[in-house]
């Protein structure tokens, strides 16, 4: 121990160092959404650092989106909140031209099997839990989605009750199992129908689909949920802003 945390790279600075000991911290579930982290003063004397050294480390958390400051509360570790993201590619409005609401999930399908080969090579591992389920905005479906979590970080979800399950994913992930997602990438994509996806979007086989797969990676950036999300390309839209 070096400075109160494991020395780590002694070329490192020791704010970096403590960042990473601190999203250790994060990685075993110390701190939760709903209760402050100890505070700058507190962790200074316990990893015998300066109050600037914390701040800093702390700064270095903030921006990569894992923890957050509450005014008047203190700094809180951040839940994830780009569950609904994939949503942002369709243009959905309510008949009063106002944004819906949270979308829905309706659960068809979750048991235990030997990944296909596209959610193997993302995750490493065959040994998955598949996850099928249609997501609607306003009663009317939006994405059908096949998702695969990894047995090993995910024993016993299949058997979750299905009221716990609700429509956002990741704060389950993190409640239940201790697993923190960090960063998503997207990768778009475009095909047609066929017969299942078309009964659930309520479009015919052969229509146009945007089809997003999303890999998601926890704090130590390892793999840990695959997604084939499929939605009519009718709805498509995609924005990108450039500076």
């Amino acid at each position: 121990m070096i400075d109160g945390f494991a020395a780590g790279d002694m070329r490192l600075p020791a704010y970096i160092r403590l960042r990473d000991s601190l999203s250790s911290r994060i990685a075993r579930g110390e701190w939760t959404p709903e209760t402050p982290i100890p505070s700058e003063g507190r962790l200074a004397r316990e990893f015998k650092v300066s109050v600037g050294t914390v701040r800093k480390a702390v700064d270095g958390l903030v921006d990569e989106g894992l923890l957050e400051r509450r005014q008047g509360s203190g700094t809180y570790l951040r839940g994830p909140s780009f569950n609904a993201t994939l949503f942002r590619f369709f243009a959905m409005r309510e008949s009063d031209g106002s944004a819906p609401s949270i979308p829905s999930s309706q659960l068809i399908l979750r048991s235990a099997v030997k990944a296909p080969q596209a959610a193997a090579a993302a995750l490493g591992t065959d040994e998955v839990i598949k996850i099928v389920r249609l997501r609607s905005l306003s009663d009317q479906p939006v994405l059908f989605e096949e998702i695969y979590i990894p047995t090993a970080r995910f024993e016993g979800f299949e058997t979750l009750p299905e009221p716990a399950l609700g429509p956002l994913l990741y704060p389950l992930y993190f409640e239940h199992f201790g697993v923190l997602v960090k960063r998503a990438t997207d990768e778009v994509s475009f095909g047609t129908a066929n017969e299942t996806v078309a009964q659930q979007l309520r479009i015919q086989p052969g229509d146009p689909l945007a089809i997003i797969e999303r890999t998601a990676f926890d704090i130590e950036d390892t793999p840990i949920e695959w997604r084939i999300a499929s939605g009519s390309a009718l709805g498509f839209r995609y924005r990108s802003e450039i500076n």
